[in-house]
């Protein structure tokens, strides 16, 4: 009887939480593993180990889960010898990965009953894991994402990057200012990598090209520098698949500069090994700008190169374990390899694998073209002109001069097709020419991406539209075929499961647990809108999230915030076409109308702004002082009280991303129409319950298309709007006259109203949005406020405000990167997705083991 009764319990606990319920076999085994780690791999007891000891300990536990199933996975894919995938990206933002492996591998609960029982608390453990922050923003992000769905699709997929020693700078605020410190992230170590050094593969550079006989050339006298992979697992959602994170180091060889050596300058010549092992030293802070510096080249062709020569030699060896090479013919080559370029960074792949191919595997230019361009696949990331990568010749011919050989060549024969296409239209071949001759001579790097790959994308419908009718217009009249949208996407496994578990049981205690890896099936929510106790459930999660998020800025920031007030959340990289100074003048607008009216009701908001500058973008680091500036006025007057407070978010980053975004109401996606290429940030929001308040730009379009105008606040020009205005000539001066609330705000920026110290701090800021500002903000400053005034009215009905965020959840199904990835497969990549399970680690092995 009484087992019937624990079972029935069991039952309970489970419904109660996604998490399950952990086996105390389970429990005991990894407490064991604990045990063992903080003696054997830290040399420590109880009496004198640190938190951060047991973190990486506790790390090792969840890894040694993972070592069977990686292993496992790997000789599966060598058995089955399917087509592989490779996802080459400068930029891999994966943040923490413990509590993630946890969830993926379904240890969680079992790992929190452990450590419980030892006297821990695994939170205080996992709050000591460094972020992995190895991007900028959301094209890092995405290729992070991305990985998590290919594992849970059981794809056989390899991401390739760099192993930057030190990640996105850390932001400090210090007197309203941009700081920037150095993320030395692999300071204490990271558990979950295995460096490779069996897998060294050595990268040239710079040297000259001989032609000994006709037809044949060779990159001679080359300097060469090393590249030690490292790899990090990456596993599926409960399907016992464990895929590779492959990162590339700069290692300098035995022999570099003999020169020093002969001279008999030792001690020099050792201290310029570091000359070859910067290339992976550091990850450039820029997010859609483009700097042609030459230690930025060096990276990508170092990406590149160390992973093709890599992905070939998989291709060769077709048995686990086997170093004999065991299959030549390359006519299979695109049939067994599919490689995506995460934007145009990694676009000098195109060049190198036809070096590779004819250099070294002795193919003809044909017959390499061919394979090349059947393999690789660009995906175009944004349609800002300072954003797109054009390489100087010069640069190209002293560091590369190969590639320049070869990429003359493309041309060569792309213009003879444009030629063939388009007789005697000159300019259009000028417009085409992958080289561009006027100024200095630089090479065009998303034209020699869409010439070299067989498929280009968008990220979002409107995106996508826009790269044929405008940027590649010329592209997609010759090639409309290569042209496609995949409408990005985001895992629900870190972005709802991990990150909002409260959430997550409220949703499962309705429509079960699939929806974890079927995310359209959030759709059943649907029905609940008007169920008074689901939608008092919500809001206490609410509630309860922003309560969490309220403490925390207390313990961070020392700051007081009222939790029934509206969160408004703007979080993403600074930069004028994101137009946070639009965000900034509705605060000022705001703050005008209280002390107008003190005696008014107001809905009370908090906003947060986060996000970082690059640290060579001065306009963007004036917006970080100015929202700060603001917020000291705001902030303290006590006429204002607590209806409105401002909170600058300190180096917002993934970690940071799941506290905030689970509490917010509000989502902040206000971009300039056409100049957001998708966002995903304002999925997750959806995702997590906050209602949008947006421009018709990136993904936002979609949204509104799945959950209904009704349930998202869109205000402002849409793209044809945005170029009328522009050709018409854009007068900011008309606006300003126009409205005086506008008025009012900016002549109080320009008169040092925010900044008594320095009255004239911010006449650059105002200069830019009255004179020269390319984003439009003025034109629409009218309707955000009175879209923000809408936004008030609806709040101030909680039940139909959550009625609304249940609608964002329920809609949220196709922003899953499961389903982006699965186009991808079917369209781009010839593979097909798969939900069945590999063996568990106990599991006995088909085939005898073989």
């Amino acid at each position: 009887m009484s087992s019937e009764v624990d079972k029935s319990d069991i039952e309970k606990r489970k419904q109660i939480s996604v998490r399950g319920i952990a086996q105390v076999e389970n429990v005991s085994n990894i407490k064991k593993s604990f045990n063992r780690h903080v003696h054997y791999t830290l040399v420590k007891d109880r009496n004198v180990a640190t938190t951060r000891d047991y973190f990486i300990a506790l790390a090792h536990t969840v890894k040694d889960h993972l070592t069977s199933r990686w292993i496992r996975t790997q000789q599966n894919w060598y058995d089955k010898d399917p087509k592989r995938v490779y996802y080459l990206s400068l930029e891999f933002y994966m943040g923490r990965s413990l509590q993630n492996t946890m969830i993926n591998v379904g240890i969680e609960s079992a790992c929190d009953e452990a450590m419980y029982q030892l006297g821990l608390d695994i939170e205080e453990l996992e709050e000591m894991e460094e972020d992995a922050g190895l991007g900028n923003g959301g094209l890092g992000r995405l290729a992070a994402c991305f990985l998590d769905s290919m594992a849970t699709l059981g794809m056989a997929a390899y991401g390739y990057g760099i192993r930057y020693e030190y990640g996105i700078f850390a932001q400090r605020i210090e007197n309203g200012e941009q700081k920037e410190e150095p993320d030395d992230w692999l300071r204490f170590g990271c558990p979950w990598e295995k460096a490779r050094p069996e897998y060294l593969l050595p990268v040239s550079f710079y040297g000259r090209v001989e032609e000994p006989e006709a037809g044949v050339k060779k990159w001679v006298d080359t300097q060469v520098v090393l590249a030690m992979p490292y790899d990090n697992p990456i596993p599926g959602y409960g399907n016992n698949v464990v895929n590779t994170l492959r990162l590339w180091s700069a290692k300098s060889p035995i022999n570099f500069n003999l020169k020093f050596f002969n001279d008999g300058d030792y001690i020099q010549a050792v201290l310029d090994r570091n000359l070859a092992e910067n290339i992976s030293r550091v990850l450039y802070p820029n997010d859609n700008f483009f700097e042609g510096k030459e230690l930025r080249l060096k990276q990508e062709y170092f990406l590149c190169s160390a992973s093709l020569q890599d992905i070939i030699r998989r291709f060769k060896a077709s048995k686990f374990g086997s170093r004999a090479t065991t299959r030549t013919d390359f006519q299979l080559f695109s049939q067994k390899v599919a490689i995506q370029l995460n934007d145009t960074h990694p676009s000098l792949a195109i060049p190198e694998l036809m070096r590779l191919l004819m250099d070294t595997e002795g193919l003809s230019w044909e017959k390499a073209w061919e394979i090349t361009t059947e393999t690789c696949a660009y995906t175009n990331h944004t349609v800002l002109p300072e954003a797109l990568e054009r390489w100087e010749t010069s640069m190209l011919e002293n560091i590369l001069p190969r590639h320049l050989d070869i990429i003359y060549k493309i041309n060569f024969l792309h213009l003879q097709e444009v030629q063939k296409r388009y007789p005697d239209d000159v300019h259009r071949m000028r417009r085409m020419s992958l080289v561009e001759e006027d100024g200095v001579k630089r090479v065009n790097m998303a034209f020699l991406a869409i010439v070299g790959s067989h498929a280009v994308n968008g990220v979002a419908a409107l995106h996508s539209e826009i790269i044929k009718s405008d940027v590649f217009k010329d592209f997609y009249e010759m090639m409309p075929d290569k042209f496609q949208n995949k409408t990005n996407g985001i895992t629900p496994r870190r972005w709802l499961l991990l990150c909002n578990p409260s959430l997550s049981d409220v949703i499962a205690e309705k429509i079960g647990e699939e929806w974890i890896v079927h995310l359209d099936q959030l759709t059943q929510l649907k029905q609940y809108d008007s169920d008074p106790s689901f939608l008092r459930s919500v809001q206490t999660v609410k509630q309860e999230n922003k309560m969490k998020l309220a403490a925390y800025l207390q313990k961070e920031y020392g700051l007081t915030i009222n939790p029934a007030s509206m969160f408004d959340i703007h979080v993403k990289r600074i930069h004028e076409y994101k137009r946070q100074l639009l965000n900034c003048l509705h605060m000022i607008t705001l703050y005008n109308r209280i002390k107008r009216n003190p005696s008014g009701k107001f809905v009370p908001r908090t906003i947060m702004v986060g996000g970082k500058a690059a640290p060579g973008y001065h306009t963007a680091k004036q917006i970080i002082k100015l929202i700060c500036s603001v917020a000291a006025v705001v902030n303290n007057d006590p006429v204002v009280g607590d209806r409105l407070k401002i909170v600058y978010l300190e180096n917002y980053r993934v970690t940071l991303a799941e506290k905030v975004i689970p509490a917010a109401d509000l989502s902040e996606q206000i971009s300039t129409a056409g100049t957001e290429a998708s966002g995903t940030g304002n999925m997750k929001f959806m995702l997590n319950g906050a209602l949008t308040i947006g421009t018709l730009d990136g993904a936002n379009v979609e949204m509104m298309e799945e959950m209904g105008e009704e349930n998202i606040f869109i205000f402002g020009m849409k793209v044809d709007e945005v170029e009328a205005l522009k050709k018409s000539n854009y007068n900011a001066m008309d606006y300003y006259n126009r409205n005086p609330e506008l008025k009012q705000c900016l002549d109080q920026i320009r008169s040092g109203f925010f900044s008594p110290n320095k009255p004239e701090e911010f006449h650059h800021l105002v200069d830019i949005l009255l004179k020269w500002d390319r984003f439009l903000t003025l034109a629409d400053y009218d309707e955000y406020i009175k879209c923000q005034d809408r936004v008030n009215s609806v709040y101030a009905d909680q039940n139909l405000w959550t009625k609304k965020a249940v609608h964002n959840i329920a809609s949220s199904g196709k922003f899953s990167s499961d389903r982006t990835i699965s186009e991808y497969a079917r369209e781009i990549w010839g593979v097909e997705p798969s939900w069945e399970k590999l063996p568990g680690p106990q599991a006995p092995r088909e085939n005898n083991g073989a």
